[in-house]
């Protein structure tokens, strides 16, 4: 695992943004596995700017997401389709065909966490996977108490996880979904490079318990210690605790 301090948040978003342009030059058919949360925000905004400013393409490469509430329809204001359409996929050259989130409204919320998992295996696998933090240490929505073989399904949020994101929902948490679709620990795992960004005060427990502390399924993110080719971007303030 390689960790990188930056100074703050700005500066370890624009240099995530930096390694996923330089892995996406060096690939340009690169299946790309994305997330979303406040973190990410930042982080796709470097990379609208790359593309707008320096010529990154991202016409020939696939993405996959982590995650999605279950229940809420794509045009959903909270729903990760939409705010990945609005933030990032409408504002490049990727095919919105090529990109893929999980369908919270689908009849059959299992059946649909085996397809997703069949349609990433068949893809050819993630070249590079990008990660927030949870607070409580989970990574998509892989809460605590999560296998490390976990792969594609349906999860039970954590009051934890549905307080944090509570202020998406106008601060009402009984609008926060109870469930989402996960990609698994497994699933995450098995791409081929890890990149996690972690930014600000609040992340601070759970990253050094992710990357000092054993390998322990209360704490999701110790798994990245398990990958051979991971990258850790915290800022100051979130590696406060290393």
């Amino acid at each position: 695992m390689h960790v990188t301090v930056l100074a703050d948040a700005a500066e370890a978003a624009q240099a995530a943004a930096l390694l996923i342009a330089a892995r996406l030059r060096a690939d340009p058919a690169l299946v790309l596995g994305l997330a979303t949360g406040r973190t990410m925000q930042a982080v796709h905004a470097g990379l609208v700017g790359l593309h707008r400013d320096k010529g990154l393409s991202f016409a020939r490469c696939r993405s996959f997401n982590l995650d999605e509430y279950a229940g809420l329809p794509p045009d959903d204001a909270n729903a990760y389709r939409r705010t990945m359409n609005s933030d990032l996929f409408d504002l490049v050259d990727i095919r919105l065909s090529d990109t893929h989130v999980p369908d919270g409204m689908a009849p059959d919320l299992d059946a649909e966490g085996r397809r997703y998992e069949a349609s990433i295996v068949a893809s050819g696998g993630i070249g590079l996977q990008v990660l927030g933090l949870g607070e409580n240490g989970h990574i998509g929505f892989n809460e605590p108490g999560s296998a490390f073989d976990s792969r594609t399904r349906v999860v039970t949020l954590t009051m934890a996880t549905r307080s944090q994101n509570r202020p998406l929902f106008g601060g009402r948490l009984e609008r926060v979904p109870r469930r989402a679709i996960t990609m698994g620990i497994g699933t995450i795992l098995a791409a081929r490079e890890i990149l996690l960004v972690a930014t600000g005060a609040s992340k601070a427990e759970a990253l050094a318990r992710a990357i000092n502390g054993p390998g322990d399924v209360q704490v999701p993110a110790s798994a990245l210690q398990r990958h051979p080719c991971c990258t850790v971007i915290p800022d100051a303030e979130a590696a406060a605790s290393l």
